[in-house]
């Protein structure tokens, strides 16, 4: 598991260290910071995948554009304002990711490039990364998922790449390849209890998925095939008590909801011990049950030996995390809430604990407080 993320001089952070539990929810206003914590995972996972991190020469280093995240360039990534690194001996336009796992610190720093994609590693910077210390397993090896805000949209069919799908077990960082997945998965059994319903019939992927969807929309099921002779499958939904129902509708016919939260239930269902989820605003074109129910599936996939970091604007997935506490689907230890706030070119952190019976021992002013501004206004 990862302890905590550091960043310096990296977007909305001149220097900070966010710490990581089991479960931590990212919240905040808009532009504060939240997206920040995530991309810099996703941008240590890509310049990891592309061979940069582990290089001894001066081609390694930050790769800012790839397929979990497009930073643009240096100027787009480096803070507004600069920090000294480790000492005044060292260039203050450095900018610095560092991650903290079982006991261990691996730190790697690159040097500010303004029309830079490729942020160069400082010399003796890099951590050794081959072989793959276990450590970073969950954020370098097979079990990562990151989906990205933008994902799936609803369309007639989806991209077949078994390379993405089945070598690497791979959603997408939009979740594209989640109807593959799932295709090429879904007599797979899912072995964890957290994730299995009393009302699913069988513990394979495909009816759990079902199960776990028909919280968010009653009645739902769904089916997954290849089309013959082209690279893409198929994703059809129908509603009634049994998996034959007769009318199936392609998810254009659906609305954006179902098709927008399937690749999160995939991802959380297909969680393994030493996984790593990054989730940004999963609650998206949810009615506010199904934003509560994420939340539950988050904490089983938890249960089963992962990792979940969620960013989100939601209160019924907060208020999902702490009724799951209390009534002990997960250790308020367990958890971590985080929630920023931007002072001009500053961003602040501020970390309400969870108590065991889910309430938070601080409540912030712009941390979810909205309802209760609007009541008190209506009342008055």
């Amino acid at each position: 598991m990862l302890d905590e993320i550091g960043m310096t001089n990296f977007k909305a952070f001149s220097r900070q260290v966010v710490p990581l539990a089991p479960f931590t929810l990212l919240t905040g206003l808009n532009s504060s910071g939240k997206s920040t914590v995530l991309q810099s995972l996703g941008l240590l996972r890509q310049s990891y995948e592309a061979g940069l991190l582990d290089e001894s020469d001066d081609s390694c280093g930050f790769l800012l554009n790839g397929e979990f995240v497009e930073l643009g360039t240096g100027q787009d990534v480096r803070h507004n304002t600069y920090v000294r690194h480790r000492s005044n001996d060292v260039d203050d336009r450095i900018i610095s990711l560092q991650v903290v796992a079982g006991g261990r610190s691996f730190e790697w720093s690159a040097e500010y490039g303004q029309e830079d994609d490729l942020l160069r590693l400082v010399p003796d910077s890099q951590q050794s990364t081959s072989p793959l210390p276990p450590e970073l397993r969950p954020l370098f090896g097979r079990g990562f998922q990151y989906l990205k805000a933008d994902r799936i949209t609803p369309a007639v069919s989806y991209p077949r790449s078994h390379e993405a799908a089945v070598r690497r077990g791979f959603l997408g960082a939009r979740g594209e390849h989640t109807v593959n997945f799932l295709r090429a998965n879904q007599d797979s059994v899912v072995e964890a209890q957290g994730l299995r319903l009393p009302d699913a019939p069988s513990g394979n992927l495909l009816t759990l998925t079902d199960a776990w969807m028909q919280r968010l929309c009653p009645g739902v099921n769904l089916q997954v095939h290849g089309i013959d002779g082209t690279d893409s499958v198929r994703l059809s939904y129908g509603f009634g008590s049994t998996f034959t129902a007769d009318n199936r509708y392609r998810p254009t016919n659906v609305g954006f909801g179902l098709t927008y939260a399937l690749p999160i239930v995939v991802a959380c269902l297909a969680a393994q011990p030493d996984s790593l989820i990054l989730l940004e605003n999963p609650e998206a074109h949810l009615h506010p049950q199904g934003q509560t129910w994420l939340a539950y599936l988050a904490v089983a996939a938890v249960g089963a030996g992962a990792q979940v970091i969620m960013e989100t604007h939601s209160d019924h997935v907060l208020n999902g995390l702490r009724i799951a506490v209390k009534n002990n689907l997960v250790p308020a230890g367990r958890t971590a809430v985080h929630y920023f706030r931007r002072h001009e070119l500053a961003t602040e952190m501020v970390s309400p604990e969870m108590n065991s019976d889910g309430m938070l021992s601080d409540w912030p002013s712009g941390f979810f407080d909205e309802w209760e501004n609007s009541l008190e206004q209506l009342l008055d």
